[in-house]
């Protein structure tokens, strides 16, 4: 069954639904490419600041032929240093209550994934692709510079190297060079990205809650750190789970065969 958010006020521009314990977000400026302005931007930080307590899992989607062309440039157009610096943080917030938030994120690609719709899906924790996707960072050629996290998020998914390349040549990738890459972890045909992305969503929301919470939060910061602080984060983070009521009960349904096992998929 699906729900609407009708309490939480968007714009016109995104459209959010639930489906049981998944949240559906949906970009709806189908008639721009889905170009993110101020107020989408805003709309994010807000929604992802005010899921439910009983929400396990968010899906990411954009309608029409597109995910996300980036950035509405029309609102550069009188923007002084000052007010640049404070509207990019603006989407650092945004972006950060998607990769820092409550719940892991699907994001479901299609057509252009470009600029700031790259930085975008870039915060999200898991990427489907349909195969009409395709990703681009134009800034250069606008005489711009990446402002949504695309600096920080982007190399370690894809290499400094691509991001360099991408940004000044103004190469596009097709959806099979990003997934292999790993900018995408599934590829799957056009029309069927939603679907895959409700079912991997389904699928991480039936995990422990704090397995989800130290995925999304703590093993990020492991991977940055060095080796010893590292150890020891992953040691507190198996002790506080290992020792959870729901994870007894699950390793107690697995010992007693009452839980699937792991098969090849």
């Amino acid at each position: 069954m699906t729900l609407e958010f009708s309490a939480l006020q968007l714009p016109a521009s995104l459209k959010a639904e639930r489906h049981d314990t998944i949240a559906v977000l949906t970009l709806t400026r189908a008639e721009k490419r889905n170009a993110l302005d101020d107020p989408t931007v805003a709309g994010i930080e807000a929604f992802f600041g005010a899921l439910p307590d009983d929400i396990r899992a968010v899906v990411i989607a954009g309608e029409g032929d597109h995910f996300s062309a980036g950035l509405d440039l029309s609102e550069l157009a009188e923007r002084d240093t000052f007010a640049g610096v404070e509207h990019s943080r603006s989407w650092h917030r945004a972006f950060e209550r998607i990769e820092f938030g409550s719940v892991p994120v699907v994001a479901v690609l299609h057509g252009a994934v470009v600029g700031g719709g790259l930085e975008l899906a870039a915060a999200a924790h898991v990427r489907v692709a349909e195969r009409s996707a395709f990703y681009a960072l134009p800034e250069a050629s606008r005489g711009i510079y990446l402002g949504g996290g695309g600096s920080v998020r982007l190399p370690p998914l894809i290499g400094t190297a691509r991001v360099m390349d991408m940004m000044l040549t103004g190469r596009t990738l097709s959806a099979e060079e990003g997934q292999s890459i790993g900018l995408t972890q599934y590829l799957v045909d056009t029309g069927e990205g939603l679907a895959k992305g409700l079912e991997l969503a389904q699928r991480i929301a039936g995990n422990a809650p704090f397995t989800n919470f130290a995925v999304m939060h703590l093993l990020p910061r492991i991977a940055r750190s060095d080796p010893s602080a590292g150890y020891i984060t992953e040691a507190l983070a198996a002790a506080i789970a290992q020792g959870d009521d729901e994870a007894k009960t699950r390793l107690k349904a697995f010992l007693e065969k009452r839980a699937p096992k792991v098969t090849r998929g």
